[in-house]
């Protein structure tokens, strides 16, 4: 079983995890990500792994509580355990010969981001990270990648925190200052991924975005999480899940993600009235 060692609450719904699970640990690189059931009767649903720890065998993950699953995770306390914890799987952030990146995380994406940026700055790379949020309530990480960043930018849309305004107006400003990147590396929200993308079109500076769709068995056999890259049918789960960006059809993967957004409410709002019952 794997055991909850650290349960942390990032923000009123956003918590952090580190789960024992030692082979996990000792694999586990950038850019990857686990499935998990929180017991026998529960769904697979994917988790990016948002840091790991090799010598204590430890695998950090950071979910935000949207659904039945998440929900139900997040009732877990730490010493309790997870029925299924499964990775690492998809394939490893690159980062081999980048010079200047920017980092660009919004809302709980920047558990994605977090990982790439402090693997890059321990490789020597010049790291500006910009994270994005609603407001002040929900920031995460901001020291976090303030440790391992040459340059961060927190950007909030109601001014709350940092300055006010979108990643994308940050990540401009930074270019026509001058600043020359080799990549930028994106992940969060798939409008604002898109966006991103978009402006760093504009200027010509190659793009990685991280994508998460519907997944469900994480091996590419059931094609849950197809999207269209280039003109072709790709798998995150196998061959991503981080894409060219300039190369994402981004409609079509907004309008599959909202495919079962009916069905996720239901459940989640199940879920709510289980537990509450449960009190």
């Amino acid at each position: 079983m794997f055991e909850i060692k650290r349960k942390e609450c990032l923000n009123p719904t956003v918590t952090r995890m580190d789960i024992y699970a030692p082979r996990v640990a000792a694999k586990a690189e950038p850019g990857q990500f686990i499935i998990l059931r929180a017991d026998a009767e529960g769904e697979r649903i994917p988790l990016t792994v948002a840091d790991y720890d090799r010598e204590a065998g430890t695998v950090t993950i950071i979910f935000q509580v949207v659904g039945a699953t998440t929900e139900k995770l997040n009732h877990l306390s730490e010493g309790d355990c997870l029925c299924d914890f499964v990775g690492p799987l998809g394939r490893a952030t690159h980062t081999d010969g980048l010079k200047k990146v920017a980092v660009v995380g919004g809302g709980v994406g920047c558990a994605i981001a977090f990982p790439i940026a402090k693997k890059l700055h321990a490789l020597g790379c010049e790291v500006h990270s910009i994270i994005g949020f609603r407001s002040r309530d929900l920031v995460i990480l901001e020291e976090d990648f303030r440790s391992v960043s040459d340059k961060l930018c927190l950007m909030t849309d109601d001014g709350s925190a940092g300055e006010k305004g979108l990643v994308t107006d940050a990540l401009r400003a930074l270019i026509e200052s001058g600043e020359e990147y080799d990549e930028v590396i994106t992940i969060g929200p798939l409008p604002m991924m898109k966006f991103v993308c978009l402006l760093t079109k504009e200027y010509g500076i190659k793009t990685v975005a991280s994508m998460n769709p519907i997944m469900i068995d994480g091996t590419g056999m059931c094609g849950g999480c197809r999207l269209t890259v280039g003109g072709k049918t790709v798998f995150a789960c196998v061959d991503g899940p981080e894409f060219d960006g300039h190369e994402i059809d981004f409609d079509e993967a907004m309008a599959r993600s909202n495919a079962y957004g009916e069905f996720e409410r239901h459940r989640y709002e199940s879920a709510c009235n289980l537990f509450k019952e449960v009190k």
